[in-house]
Parts: structure tokens; C-alpha cells; sequence
């Protein structure tokens, strides 16, 4: 039987690394992991946050075969973290078995069991947030949120050696924030995947992210890490037979719960994990992103732009792929036309309906999709609920510069015949839980 398992994890101040070590029966993976900076490294948070990156950096390599056991070696956890750690495994690779048609609900995890967990405690000075930076909407509008609680915040950008993303630096440099900086090297056989024959699909980059920047918060002596994940990211992206299987897994509220309990556990309540938008959906993140006009010229959301081979790698927004389409769509009610023309360089989805991508479909069917109105799914991306593409449609359809735009024309129409309007109002506020402590609570935005 195909095994799945933990070996080892070391870290090495010498490097400022931390090497975490596979194998899928006697086949080897390594990850690595560098962290440069002046932090402790024989801190004992430090090894705390470690031992999560390795826990959670191991589902890139467990899916290689998704085998239906999971032998954690030495690596001993409480009922609650091998709970979550099972969670963690089945509900992000929830795409990758549906489009697989793989059954993992029978995964085991097996290793030695602990009673309890007592934190090795941590503190640090208030008002150090530290905030994963992937240039686009949501984490901008996090960096001006934080903008009146804290003068002491920083970005955290995680890259291959040697290779930075334009569309992370540029807008980056704008915030004018230090940037805490990790690097991660994937082992060479995920990239050759389909050459050596294994398994492969979507896995949630979110959670492995997060844990690198607990241990550089940690590192760095910050008080927190504050995400940038909305409401409707933890909304199914598709519901199979009494299962909800959502894309955005990782960025979902019942991760960032789980991840807390993890971090609250095992290094104590010094550490803050969170994500600031938790409580608004992208069309409130929208209404206030669109204010920001330093950044119009810089963000990006394209997912081409962050291809690994540079050879196609784009330089700007594609304006043919789902992100595109719903970054165009949600920023509708609150920019102008020509605004949006120079974002997309002149491609904007809503203008150019009848755009293709590569896979033959057009612009006008993403946008049919997104808002509930064709038969296709909602796509497997980091996009909006239904509800609120609905929302963003009718209101960029009244604008005065929009009113002869046929596709917002055509899907206005389409959703009032069918009684659809969406509750604009609702959507402009507040809505659902977060963890969002007081210290960095906006409180006009909040009540």
C-alpha cells in the first residue's frame, strides 16, 4: 500500500533555512524555505512555527499520489491538530479529487498521539502587523485599512530565488511599507509532474503561505498576521452529492479558524492571525479599492502574470480569463469606463465581449457564468459569490458611460426578467463573523 509520509524537518540558523523532507513510499521530496532577516532562530516559536510549515508544506507532495494513508513519523499532534490536519488535507484538495474523481474521505493519519499542548508562549510589541502581499485588490485594500491603526506594519512577498513577480513589486513599492521577504524552493519533481506521472491539480497555496508567514511574523518579531481573505471566499465554489467543495478552501473563515486554534495552541496568544476583510465582500472591497488611485496603474489580479516560466509570463492583464473578467465586472459601479480602459490596457472584458481565450470561450460566457445565468459552474478561481456579480452588474449597468454597453445591457435585463436583484445595500456593509481583534479594528467600518 502507497504511503504517504513525514520524515523530517531541521532548521539551520547557519542558512537562515528550513528544510522539510517527503516521501511518497521510498520516493523522496524536499522543500525549502528561507527566511533572511535578523530573527532568532533558536527561538522556541520559532521551531513552534517550523513544525506548522512543515505540517502544512507536505500536501504539495502528498498529492503526487494522493495515497490513503498519511504517516506522520515523529511528528506527535493532539486530537484537535490531526483534526484539523485531516480537514485541512481533504477540504483543499476538494477540487483536485473532484476533478480526479478521487475518493479520499477514507484518509488515515497515523503517528504518535499528545494529551495536550502547552504553547512555548510568545510577545511581541502591538501594532507590528505583518500582511502577505499579492498586489491586487484585497491585500492593497488591507495595506489601507491598516493605514490608521499602525505605523509600524510590513508586507511579506514570498518568491523563488532570483525571480520577482512585476506585479508584486510594482504595487508594493507604492505602499511604501518594508517588505519581509522568504523565499521557497519547491523540489524540481512538482514542476515535472506530468513527465514523472503523478497526480496533479489545484492545492491550497493559502494555507502553506500562511504558515511561511507565521514563522517569518514570528521571526521578525511582529504581533500578526493579517490576511486578505473576504466573506464569499468561504462560499462552496460547487456542492456534490451534500458536499461543499470551495476552490478558496484556505482562505475560507474555517481555515483561519483551525490555523488559529493551531497558532494559539502551540506558540501562544502573542501571535494574531486574521484576515481584515473577513467581514465585507468584494463588492464593499471594490467600492473602497476603487478610491485608491495610486494604485490603478500598478495592481493586477491576472493570474498570467504570475506564471513560473517567464517565457509566458504577461507583462499585463490578459483580459480574456475568469480573474480578469471578474476583477473588470466588480470595479464596474465604481470606476468610469475610460478608467477601466487604461487598467486593461485598452482589453477590458466588459468592451470586448467576444475576446477569446486560448480554450475557445469568450468574454460574454465568463460573464454569464460568474453572474448565474449559463450552466457552467462557478469557475475555479478566486472570484465573487453569484450574489455579488449580480449586484456589480446592475449597478455598472446604470452608469451613464455603461447605459450602450451590451453585455451589461443584456445581463441587467436577463436577471430583472427573472426577478434577480440582489440587495446592493446589504452588500455595501458589514456581514457574517471574523476574528478581527480590537487593536485592529476599524470601528466605523465595523458597526
Amino acid at each position: 500500500m502507497t504511503v504517504f509520509r513525514y520524515l523530517d524537518y531541521r532548521i539551520e540558523p547557519q542558512h537562515q533555512r528550513l528544510v522539510c523532507d517527503y516521501a511518497v513510499d521510498d520516493r523522496p521530496f524536499r522543500e525549502e524555505f528561507r527566511f533572511p532577516g535578523d530573527g532568532d532562530w533558536t527561538a522556541a516559536p520559532v521551531a513552534e512555527a517550523a513544525r506548522l510549515v512543515f505540517l502544512l508544506a507536505g500536501i504539495s507532495y502528498y498529492k503526487t499520489a494522493a495515497p490513503p494513508v498519511i504517516d506522520l513519523g515523529n511528528v506527535a499532534l493532539t486530537d484537535a491538530e490531526r483534526d484539523f490536519l485531516r480537514s485541512y488535507y481533504l477540504n483543499g484538495l476538494g477540487e483536485f479529487a473532484h476533478i480526479l474523481n478521487l475518493n479520499l474521505s477514507g484518509l488515515r493519519i497515523v503517528g504518535p498521539t499528545l494529551d495536550r499542548r502547552v504553547p512555548v508562549g510568545y510577545a511581541a510589541r502591538p501594532g507590528r502587523p505583518l500582511v502577505p502581499f499579492g498586489g491586487g485588490v484585497d491585500s492593497i485594500t488591507t495595506v489601507d485599512l491598516l493605514a490608521s491603526r499602525t505605523d509600524d506594519a510590513a508586507l511579506f512577498v514570498v518568491n523563488r530565488p532570483d525571480d520577482r513577480f512585476d506585479a508584486i513589486e510594482r504595487p508594493a513599492a507604492v505602499t511604501g511599507l518594508p517588505i519581509v521577504r522568504a523565499e521557497r524552493i519547491i523540489d524540481d519533481q512538482i514542476l515535472r509532474s506530468r513527465e514523472l506521472g503523478f497526480l496533479n491539480g489545484h492545492v491550497p497555496v493559502t494555507g502553506i503561505l500562511s504558515a511561511a508567514a507565521v514563522m517569518a511574523a514570528v521571526l521578525d518579531g511582529r504581533d500578526a498576521v493579517v490576511m486578505s481573505n473576504e466573506w464569499s471566499s468561504s462560499i462552496a465554489t460547487i456542492d456534490v452529492n451534500g458536499r461543499s467543495i470551495n476552490h478558496q478552501y484556505s482562505k475560507s473563515l474555517t481555515f483561519e479558524r483551525g490555523l488559529r486554534m493551531m497558532i494559539t495552541s502551540s506558540i501562544g496568544n502573542g501571535l494574531e492571525y486574521f484576515s481584515a476583510l473577513r467581514p465585507f465582500t468584494e463588492l464593499w472591497i471594490a467600492s473602497r479599492f476603487a478610491q485608491l488611485d495610486q494604485y490603478l496603474d500598478t495592481f493586477r489580479s491576472c493570474n498570467r502574470a504570475f506564471h513560473i516560466d517567464k517565457t509566458v509570463r504577461l507583462a499585463q492583464w490578459c483580459g480574456v480569463c475568469d480573474k480578469c473578467c471578474f476583477i473588470d465586472l466588480i470595479l464596474a459601479p465604481f470606476l468610469s469606463r475610460a478608467r477601466c480602459t487604461q487598467i486593461f490596457h485598452g482589453r477590458e472584458p466588459l468592451e470586448h465581449p467576444d475576446a477569446q481565450s486560448s480554450k475557445g470561450q469568450t468574454n460574454g460566457e465568463r460573464f454569464r457564468t460568474l453572474v448565474g445565468l449559463s450552466s457552467g459552474t462557478k469557475p475555479w478561481e478566486c472570484v465573487g459569490d453569484v450574489t455579488e456579480c449580480q449586484a456589480a452588474v446592475l449597478l455598472a449597468a446604470t452608469h451613464n458611460d455603461r447605459t450602450a454597453n451590451p453585455t451589461l445591457g443584456t445581463l441587467a435585463g436577463e436577471l430583472r426578467s427573472r426577478g434577480i436583484e440582489p440587495e446592493v445595500d446589504a452588500l455595501l456593509r458589514p456581514i457574517g463573523t471574523h476574528f478581527i481583534p480590537e487593536r485592529y479594528a476599524v470601528d466605523d467600518l465595523l458597526v
